[in-house]
């Protein structure tokens, strides 16, 4: 099983993370409500096991938390699926969420970049700052060492909006992240 924990202790966080890349137990708690209800949503859509305990400085905001969490679930995913052979590397998927549909694309390339197109009209939902959908994001992509397009194309509800692009991003994952019988995917011979 390609499963991975890590853990990161700054003076801003302490988080231990465990993913297993092929299913497992998902529980979540980072003190943020409505966070832990969007990496449930990635990690079920994903088909991932994912046990993520996160103690950050929230009386500041919920930004380092966020943030620091994208860094480690990052590392994690990049350590879990190794030297990138057989796996299919390329993943695209949309999700639609009532009146939201969103997209994402990814290549597990070891050449890490974010395209992130999104733009919500509510600042918050819960106690998540909605801008940090793009910070989290950005933090993953680049520890996972992946490039990542997400888009959301419509959509009214930040609730909505959020949950549709972290559930698609982790169906991309996904299918990008399955077993296949070739080697690496590259005509390079190596990523």
């Amino acid at each position: 099983m390609r499963t991975i924990s890590l853990q990161r202790k700054t003076r801003e966080t302490d988080i231990n993370i465990k993913l297993s890349l092929d299913g497992g137990e998902v529980k979540i708690d980072t003190g943020i409500g409505f966070f832990d209800h969007m990496l449930n949503s990635f990690a079920v859509h994903g088909g991932f096991g994912l046990i993520v305990e996160a103690k950050g400085d929230l009386q500041v905001d919920c930004h380092h938390t966020i943030e620091d969490v994208g860094i480690v679930l990052g590392k994690a995913f990049s350590q879990a699926v190794g030297d990138k052979s057989g796996i299919a590397r390329f993943g695209t998927f949309y999700v639609p969420m009532d009146e939201a549909l969103s997209f994402a694309s990814v290549d597990i390339s070891g050449r890490p970049f974010l395209v992130f197109n999104a733009q919500f009209k509510q600042e918050r939902t819960g106690d998540f700052d909605t801008c940090m959908t793009e910070e989290f994001m950005r933090a993953f992509a680049m520890n996972a060492g992946i490039t990542l397009h997400i888009r959301c194309e419509y959509g009214e509800n930040a609730h909505h909006q959020i949950e549709s692009i972290f559930k698609a991003v982790g169906h991309a994952l996904q299918l990008a992240a399955a077993k296949t019988s070739s080697g690496v995917l590259s005509i390079k011979g190596s990523l």
